[in-house]
């Protein structure tokens, strides 16, 4: 059995950060008195996800995607309305995964990539690196490494004794070096530490 730690030292500063961000969440879930309003939570779903597929180009905005959990009819490119209705099918489901599986993990890309790439729900089967503007920024591990990688990593966080703040930070950094997905890492990245982080902190 693997004993990956990730290459990192936790700081005193790191700490203190999390000291005064815990302080924070407390100090809001002190004033919201009690559970977040259906309405609020909506609200801050839409925005999440808009926020998180505007990162990969997608040009839908809060209102359009607002529109399209109602029904309504939107305007747009049909693969950037797959890809809401996507996200919102994911983070429907979320509550019921479990951070460290990796069986959820592939769950979870397969239900956010449906439609979008043949390997929705499979790791890459091939090398992928970061361009920008034609320069490589990072080439990913080699396919045959990706499967334990992740498994090591999904090890490590359903082990490890950092506060979540840092783990699920950790967590989101290792798995962008690794990159697992032809495509749709990103997303994952985010929806992964937002449930790390709903399980340190449920609202509502």
């Amino acid at each position: 059995m693997s004993h990956y730690q990730p290459p990192l030292t936790v700081t005193p500063h790191m700490l203190a950060l999390v000291a005064e961000i815990s302080e924070q969440v407390g100090l809001l879930s002190a004033q919201r008195d009690g559970a977040l309003t259906p309405q609020l939570r909506r609200g801050n779903r839409i925005r999440t996800i808009q926020a998180s597929l505007a990162i990969e180009n997608n040009t839908l905005s809060v209102e359009q995607v607002t529109a399209l959990l109602d029904g309504k009819r939107v305007m747009g490119l049909p693969r950037e309305i797959q890809e809401v209705r996507n996200a919102f099918a994911t983070y429907d489901a979320m509550h019921g995964w479990r951070p460290d599986s990796q069986d959820d993990l592939l769950a979870a890309h397969g239900l956010l990539m449906q439609g979008l790439i043949d390997d929705a729900g499979r790791y890459r089967q091939g090398g992928v690196g970061i361009y920008r503007e034609g320069r490589l920024l990072h080439m990913a591990p080699p396919v045959s490494r990706v499967a334990s990688l992740v498994q090591d990593l999904l090890n490590w966080l359903g082990s490890t004794d950092w506060h979540p703040l840092i783990a699920s930070c950790v967590f989101h950094y290792e798995f962008e070096f690794i990159h697992p997905f032809a495509d749709g890492n990103g997303r994952m990245g985010r929806l992964w530490q937002t449930l790390i982080l709903s399980q340190y902190r449920p609202a509502g």
